[in-house]
């Protein structure tokens, strides 16, 4: 009796274990919950799912969702998208938005959007609710340089065609920035703009900014504009300070080629009067010199002596003079 009882209990555990392995298996609430809603899961698909590492909830639940909204998918769609990483209850909540909206949107290109990153179901919203996007202060200068700084409100619809490889919210905020300094920077005066600001929107929007982008454009409104610094005068005022310091170095620069000329022409005055002063104390001994070899007499130096001595008087009437030669003595 005892190893039958023992078989016995080893069939009743292994029978268990089967259960609980069938039970994880298939998950028969969420297949009755399918079955009920009108969708059919084969035992198949919910195994499969399990053993591909996926969560059948996350896969059956849209799919009866999208089925109740009156949209025909395929359950190995929505386990595809799955397993590559993408949001199935986004995708189907997108496909429902966009059925409702009379919206053109189908599976494999709502799937599309999701992988690239963007909210497919986001961008249904905005393409059936625009969406309002506000710029940040741009500054602009007019040409009588007088600076504007406007701030525009772009109201934008998401293209379902283009988001995938479109440019997002940024490009069109950089866009219609360019477009806003180009427009004010074209006008004769800030009064102009002042007077007529719609004229910027109506400019920025005749450029055909939302080329290449995921958005379309519906309007762009100008929401303040208020005026800014003086740019151009400014500009001026910098600039004379800079031709200011410009001749003052330039005059700098003169006066110190003037100084060193200057110097440079006192030392060769002081060169000029060291030879003078060498060559006047060379004079006593030529007149020495002349003496003795008889080319000089005593008469020819009393008149040199009276030459010497009016030419001192002359230099003393005509006034001062320091830098006079010096009376040279006899012996």
């Amino acid at each position: 009796m005892e190893p039958l009882l023992v078989f016995q209990w080893f069939g009743i555990a292994a029978m268990a274990a089967v259960f609980s392995i069938v039970v994880w298996l298939v998950p028969v609430r969420l297949y009755i919950e399918a079955l009920s809603a009108g969708v059919h899961v084969g035992f198949s698909n919910l195994i499969g799912m399990r053993l591909r590492k996926v969560i059948p909830s996350g896969v059956v639940r849209p799919l009866i969702t999208a089925t109740k909204a009156g949209i025909d998918l395929d359950i190995n769609q929505l386990e595809a998208h799955y397993l590559a990483g993408g949001d199935v209850h986004r995708v189907v909540g997108a496909l429902i938005s966009a059925d409702k909206a009379s919206i053109e949107l189908e599976f494999n290109q709502a799937a599309a959007i999701d992988l690239a990153g963007r909210d497919v179901f986001e961008a249904v919203q905005v393409s059936v609710n625009p969406k309002v996007i506000n710029t940040p202060k741009v500054a602009a200068m007019a040409k009588d340089g007088i600076q504007l700084i406007a701030i525009a409100r772009v109201t934008v619809r998401a293209n379902i065609n283009r988001l995938v490889g479109g440019a997002g919210e940024a490009t069109i905020l950089a866009r219609v920035g360019e477009g806003i300094v180009s427009t004010i920077g074209s006008a004769e005066s800030h009064k102009k703009v002042l007077e007529n600001p719609d004229a910027i929107s109506k400019t920025v929007l005749a450029k055909g900014l939302d080329s290449g982008t995921a958005f379309e454009i519906l309007s762009i409104d100008i929401a303040d504009v208020d005026v800014g610094k003086n740019i151009g005068a400014e500009l001026q005022t910098d600039q004379a300070e800079a031709d200011k310091r410009v001749a003052q170095a330039r005059a700098e620069e003169r006066r110190a080629m003037a100084v060193a000329k200057e110097q440079e022409m006192k030392a060769l005055v002081e060169e000029m009067k060291a030879e003078v002063v060498k060559a006047e104390a060379e004079v006593p001994l030529a007149l020495a010199e002349a003496f003795r070899a008889g080319h000089l007499g005593v008469m020819d130096y009393m008149r040199y002596k009276n030459i010497q001595a009016d030419t001192s008087m002359r230099q003393a009437i005509a006034g001062p003079d320091d830098g006079g030669s010096s009376t040279i003595e006899g012996d």
